[in-house]
């Protein structure tokens, strides 16, 4: 190729880019980003779920496959499976309940904020293996201490749910909130 050749090509590339103008350069710009994200990240990913699309499919083949139960053709239940035996031991036993609830009684010092006692309800329900510990907590204490107080807490009882936050401030310029909180603790009742 001739040196002059690739001078004037240059030329005009240039020439046309100025031509753009600001937008037009951010906006070429961008579709030869966007060009470089779907090779570099989309089309990877799409093989992953391509072959997860199949993996599902031999699944649920399979599933249909299994002759149904003795029981008059009824799907067979679930207790059986590894996957739900592991769901359930998960879960804390019904007599470690002292445990779970002194360590949300120390996470509160912890962070400063003042329990002003506790309602308890212990829930169960039919045909499941877990029961639902509920726990109304009144709390005390500045706003960065109840957000620190509620996410420390459900990190240290993992089997914990925060279910309702009620919050109310008594005046404009007061600094303490009065915030009941609403937690359910899952229990395992040991019947696996």
């Amino acid at each position: 190729m001739d040196l002059t050749f690739l001078k004037n090509i240059l030329l005009r590339m240039r020439w046309q880019a100025e031509r753009l103008g600001t937008a037009g350069k951010i906006g070429f710009g961008l579709c030869i980003f966007s060009f470089v994200f779907f090779i570099a990240a989309v089309l990877p990913r799409q093989a992953e779920s391509t072959a997860l699309m199949v993996q599902a499919e031999a699944m649920q083949a399979q599933l249909r496959a299994e002759p149904a139960s003795e029981s008059g053709g009824a799907p067979r239940k679930l207790q059986g499976y590894p996957a739900l035996q592991a769901f359930y031991a998960f879960f804390p036993n019904m007599d470690s309940t002292p445990f779970w609830i002194q360590e949300v009684v120390q996470v509160a010092t912890q962070h400063g904020v003042e329990i002003a006692g506790t309602d308890y309800r212990m829930v169960r329900e039919k045909d499941v293996n877990l029961a639902r510990y509920e726990m109304l907590v009144p709390v005390r204490g500045k706003y960065p201490q109840l957000r620190g107080f509620i996410a420390d807490a459900l990190r240290a009882v993992p089997a914990m749910a925060l279910v309702d936050v009620a919050i109310k401030r008594e005046g404009v310029e007061s600094e303490l909130l009065d915030a009941s909180l609403k937690f359910n603790l899952y229990l395992s009742e040991g019947k696996r």
